[in-house]
């Protein structure tokens, strides 16, 4: 089970301005503000009601992101909506796109591609295939979660979670895939599952590592690697082909040194999405120098979470709190009634 930090981080902070909060007592991701004025406003952990509810739907689903998007001017990968054969029947004849479809398409693309849940989150079983049999294998997981799977190129470059707030850049790191590094004895297994162990004492109890995931041991086999191979002293492997801190990747903060191009193209880009509040997942080749058109936009995120960011440091974690701070003013003042 995740860990309400958000929730207990807001009860905490409310006590600056002279508000309550109560937390459902169980398990404590739910609670109700009464601000000092009397307003009451209800909210789930970092699901705070700031952003307006078709803005945020839109923002969840993959594909309409990216169309919004690319209407308005915005880079973003090239990719198609597949469908699960339970939706099929609701679809009319020319957009009933299967899992054929989707190796078809990648083919006319190329391989590899990337393929993920149009509407998950947090990085869950976004796959790199690099053939027709693992996309098929891919395809059939994310259909066992939801009924549209996405189909994109596959963008180089580094992967960039910048943070917006209005008009401002709350946070901007770039963020790496889950990695392990050898010491010549431990075999790959074992580094993996003491990797898994150390995330809760780096302060990221919400950050997962899943030794079964059949992305990594498909990744290993992509390397001519299994569980038991060992490797060699500070050798360095990439697990996962998707860099979410969530899925236990890591993070290097850049907020102090983000070019103005890039936090522009952010705050931007949430403007256009009708969002108050998000994270903009940008690949580039780096977003500390001017991106002018060399970028995509991937992703934008209308429930960021920063859990696993603010446990970077001292710095980050009063970033964070800066960030609820500002919402709990911006609920009060713009939001309950």
């Amino acid at each position: 089970m995740k860990y309400p930090n958000t929730s207990i981080l807001i009860k905490q902070l409310a006590l600056e301005i002279n508000a309550q909060v109560e937390l459902e007592p169980e398990f404590g991701f739910a609670g109700e503000i009464t601000f000092s004025n009397g307003k009451r406003h209800l909210f789930k952990n970092n699901e705070l009601n700031i952003n307006l509810a078709g803005s945020g739907a839109i923002a969840k689903d993959k594909g309409y992101t990216a169309y919004m998007l690319k209407k308005h001017g915005f880079i973003v990968p090239r990719g198609q909506t597949f469908f699960s054969k339970h939706l099929l029947p609701n679809l009319s004849n020319d957009k009933q796109r299967d899992i054929e479809s989707a190796c078809m398409y990648a083919e006319e693309m190329g391989y590899p591609v990337i393929v993920k849940p149009n509407d998950l989150s947090q990085g869950i079983l976004v796959c790199k295939v690099y053939n027709r049999k693992e996309l098929v294998t891919a395809a059939e997981k994310i259909f066992e979660k939801t009924n549209v799977m996405l189909v994109q190129e596959v963008c180089v470059g580094k992967d960039y979670r910048i943070v917006v707030l209005g008009n401002e850049i709350i946070s901007a790191y770039e963020r790496l895939p889950l990695t392990i590094i050898g010491d010549g004895e431990s075999t790959i297994e074992t580094l993996i599952l003491n990797k898994k162990s150390y995330l809760p004492d780096l302060g990221r109890p919400n950050a997962e590592i899943q030794p079964e995931d059949f992305r990594i041991w498909s990744k290993l086999k992509y390397l001519s690697l299994s569980k038991n191979s060992v490797l060699p002293n500070r050798k360095e492997i990439t697990l996962l082909d998707n860099a979410n801190l969530s899925t236990g990747g890591d993070a290097i903060d850049i907020t102090e040194t983000l070019h103005s191009s890039c936090a522009d193209l952010a705050i931007k880009a949430s403007k256009i999405m009708g969002l108050h509040l998000c994270g903009v997942d940008i690949m580039c080749k780096n977003a500390e120098e001017s991106i002018s058109d060399k970028y995509w936009i991937i992703e934008v995120n209308n429930i960021p979470g920063l859990d696993n960011y603010a446990a970077i440091g001292d710095k980050q974690s009063e970033r964070v709190k800066n960030l609820y701070r500002k919402v709990l003013k911006f609920i009060e003042i713009s939001i309950t009634k």
